[in-house]
């Protein structure tokens, strides 16, 4: 089961970017790793999907 936080920083004239922070699990230990990116608003379900 994978955590997701998303928290937005806005900035005004700038374009709307998220902080997403997602734990993947790796295949050989079973140990979760936090994967973290800055990513647009509309990109957020893209990079979860992952």
């Amino acid at each position: 089961m994978a955590k997701k936080t998303v928290a937005t920083l806005q900035d005004k004239g700038k374009r709307n970017l998220v902080k997403v922070i997602k734990a993947v699990k790796s295949p050989k230990t079973g140990a979760y790793t936090f994967r973290e990116e800055m990513v647009a608003k509309d990109k957020v379900d893209e990079f979860l999907k992952d």
